[in-house]
């Protein structure tokens, strides 16, 4: 059994996002099954790809919130399951990002100065992740209440 067209689309649009293209294809995987959880050697079946490939994408997606590991009575393999709230995990956990992104066009103004062309734009960088920095918790918490309510 192969990805459907739409899987494969998805995985291409990560891709274009900035994933790794088995890293996408997994993950596009997991989005897509009818299961509830994928062994390692499933995902490698349904994609075509070696256990290595598996490996490095379930530690790339574990890593960053989407995917967990979880325990299936009676198999001794593991089982991966795409998180509940996996997006807003990943953008709470992406706030680190935002945080050193404003801090590192914070320390870039110090460098080229605040009244230069760089300072300007650094400074437009700045305050753009500021935003995101003050924003975003308040709005994954309002998403996360949004969803609770409509369970």
């Amino acid at each position: 059994m192969a990805l459907s067209d739409p899987a494969e689309r998805l995985a291409l649009a990560l891709t274009q996002g900035g994933l790794q293209r088995m890293t996408a294809r997994v993950l596009a995987a997991l989005l897509f099954t009818d299961q509830d959880t994928l062994t390692a050697g499933e995902l490698a079946d349904v994609l075509g790809i070696s256990s290595g490939s598996v490996s490095t994408s379930v530690k790339a997606l574990t890593g960053v919130g989407l995917i967990e590991k979880v325990p299936a009575p009676g198999s001794r393999r593991e089982h991966f399951r795409l998180r509940e709230h996996a997006w807003a995990t990943l953008m709470s956990g992406q706030n680190q990002l935002v945080k050193v992104m404003m801090d590192a066009a914070e320390e870039g103004i110090a460098a080229t100065g605040p009244e230069t062309p760089g300072g300007h734009r650094l400074a437009e960088m700045r305050d753009f992740y500021a935003y995101l920095w003050q924003e975003l918790p308040e709005l994954i918490d309002r998403w996360k209440a949004e969803q609770n309510s409509s369970d």
